[in-house]
């Protein structure tokens, strides 16, 4: 008997070693921008890097910003006019690789923007992964931001 709890607890030990937590994930080069005060929908960009040995999946996100956020990319369509789209699946974050959310790819859409976005304002996201769960993220609004700009 002794050694079927041993056995139990080392398979119960490794199930636990490969599954992702919020410690996994970490978030840099995180900023949002809209499209001015009238604007109603805006975007945040960022890297996401996966620092655990498994893959995982960005699925959903909210924040109290807007009415409704989402996952979204571009796709080039059939006229050969670049589309957002919603990504109802996410994104995977390859084990021990980055995923970054960048303009003109993947991102983060918030539609129905609560009140207008200015230089300084802070966003307070939340990020659902599969494996790591919840992750707040505090991500600031820059207007101005050049896409080719990092802040590391």
């Amino acid at each position: 008997m002794d050694k079927l709890k041993f056995l139990s607890g080392a398979v119960f030990l490794t199930f636990l070693g490969s599954v992702a937590s919020a410690q996994d994930i970490k978030i840099s080069d995180a900023y949002a921008r809209s499209a001015g005060k009238m604007a109603k929908s805006g975007a945040a960009f960022l890297v996401i890097e996966n620092l655990s040995g498994t893959e995982d999946r960005l699925t959903e996100v909210w924040s109290d910003a807007a009415k409704r956020v989402q996952l979204h990319t571009h796709v080039k369509g059939d006229d050969g006019v670049m589309k957002m789209r919603h990504v109802e699946q996410g994104f995977v974050i390859p084990a021990q690789g980055q995923h970054a959310l960048k303009r003109g790819g993947d991102h983060i859409m918030f539609m129905g923007l609560v009140t207008p976005w200015e230089d300084g304002d802070v966003l307070n996201v939340t990020l659902h992964f599969e494996k790591a769960g919840d992750v707040p993220v505090a991500i600031p609004v820059d207007q101005n931001r050049n896409p080719t700009e990092h802040n590391h």
